[in-house]
């Protein structure tokens, strides 16, 4: 069995976006988290989410295009960016309207899958598909 030293905790997912302050202001007012944090370079954003962070930086900068190479964004509304951001809510029709309301574009209403969820999709400003479904029954 792997000792305590080797176990990860898993620390945050980055976000790459256009506009880190635009970005951290919609999924504040959006979808209801908490700003932990925006620099003043505004290179840099993260949202209190619970155990794990969400932060945002932007799409292109040297330090990280030049180390691991430049983020491809979609070029249509058909496409969706390998990523998908999904929250749990008690109240996901709620939760749902919630996000259009300030900005979401409405992909798929709130529905009951047969796997015991209710699961409606959203993008947000960049076009990130963002899922807000219950917990699992």
């Amino acid at each position: 069995m792997a000792s305590n030293m080797m176990r990860p905790a898993f620390a945050y997912t980055v976000v790459y976006v256009k506009d880190v302050a635009k970005s951290v202001e919609f999924y504040s007012r959006a979808f209801g988290h908490n700003v932990r944090r925006l620099d003043e370079s505004h290179r840099w954003g993260e949202l209190e989410s619970g155990q794990t962070t969400i932060a945002f930086t932007p799409l292109h900068q040297h330090e990280t295009d030049d180390l691991t190479g430049k983020v491809q964004s979609t070029h249509s509304s058909r496409e969706r960016p390998p990523i998908e951001v999904c929250f749990c809510y008690p109240d996901v029709d709620a939760a749902f309207k919630r996000a259009v309301e300030n900005g979401a574009v409405a992909v798929s209403e709130p529905v009951d899958k047969e796997w015991g969820q209710k699961v409606g999709y959203v993008r947000d400003i960049d076009g990130i598909v963002v899922r807000i479904g219950s917990h699992v029954k």
